[in-house]
């Protein structure tokens, strides 16, 4: 069965492999929500035009689109995913040789990874100097915090821990997992991993994913609005990083 067979109307639990291609087909059919993707993927692709030869690797593929932007990157994720994904790969042991990646791609896939201490530790032996880890995660600012804690069903718990408790492969998760590890543990990471330096951190997109509907909700705006919003998240982002709802981040290997 191709993702095309799937009906928006259809529930499958959260770690059905159904579930996925049907998000795949959500996003391809809403033009806002798409360009929101391509956004963030055409970021991705910018960073990878300056990583040294090597391997470009993206963890969590999912229901995305991402190898349409960069074909030559190899798709992978925990669930069987045939036509989507090139191969099944875990992130805390990576199928590579070392040194042999020279990018690392998730599009909110990190505050999934149940124990990621493991996955950085794979990351810096399998990346090149000069290679990079680049993820979008839910950031934990004002409005991030308020919208995850009280209109997502994943947790979002900035106190917690650097382990995800053992769950299936998507309803495992803390969405605060990013800012844990980079931010509120920064001197902890620095230590563990020396070889791994925090390159860039972006906060954006305040309000566009929540006006898209995401992938269960209905949209809010017509799909000729979205330069219009992305004009007006830039102004929101020049008053502060707390109207975020999501940060870029950015990590090389010396």
């Amino acid at each position: 069965m191709g993702f095309l067979d799937i009906k928006h109307s259809e529930h499958f639990d959260i770690d059905d492999p159904r579930r996925t291609l049907q998000h795949r087909n959500i996003i391809l059919s809403k033009p806002f929500l798409k360009k929101l993707y391509e956004e963030w993927y055409g970021f991705f692709k910018k960073e990878a035009s300056s990583l040294p030869p090597g391997i470009l690797l993206e963890l969590g593929s999912g229901g995305g689109f991402l190898k349409s932007v960069l074909p030559q990157i190899i798709t992978s994720d925990v669930l069987e995913l045939p036509g989507l994904v090139d191969q099944v790969c875990y992130a805390q042991s990576l199928p590579f040789e070392a040194e042999s990646i020279s990018g690392i791609i998730m599009t909110d896939v990190f505050h999934h990874i149940p124990d990621s201490a493991a996955f950085l530790k794979e990351a810096q032996r399998v990346l090149k100097p000069g290679g990079r880890i680049m993820m979008s995660e839910p950031a934990n600012t004002i409005w991030g915090k308020f919208i995850y804690q009280n209109f997502h069903h994943e947790p979002f718990n900035p106190e917690g821990d650097w382990f995800i408790p053992p769950a299936g492969p998507m309803s495992g998760s803390n969405q605060a997992l990013p800012y844990i590890v980079f931010e509120r543990d920064r001197t902890r990471f620095e230590q563990e991993f020396p070889n791994l330096k925090i390159k860039s951190i972006k906060y954006h997109t305040p309000v566009r994913y929540l006006l898209s509907g995401g992938v269960s909700k209905k949209q809010l705006v017509p799909d000729f609005s979205f330069g219009f919003f992305k004009v007006l998240e830039q102004g929101m982002l020049l008053l502060s990083k707390h109207f975020a709802m999501f940060e870029t981040i950015v990590i090389e290997k010396e």
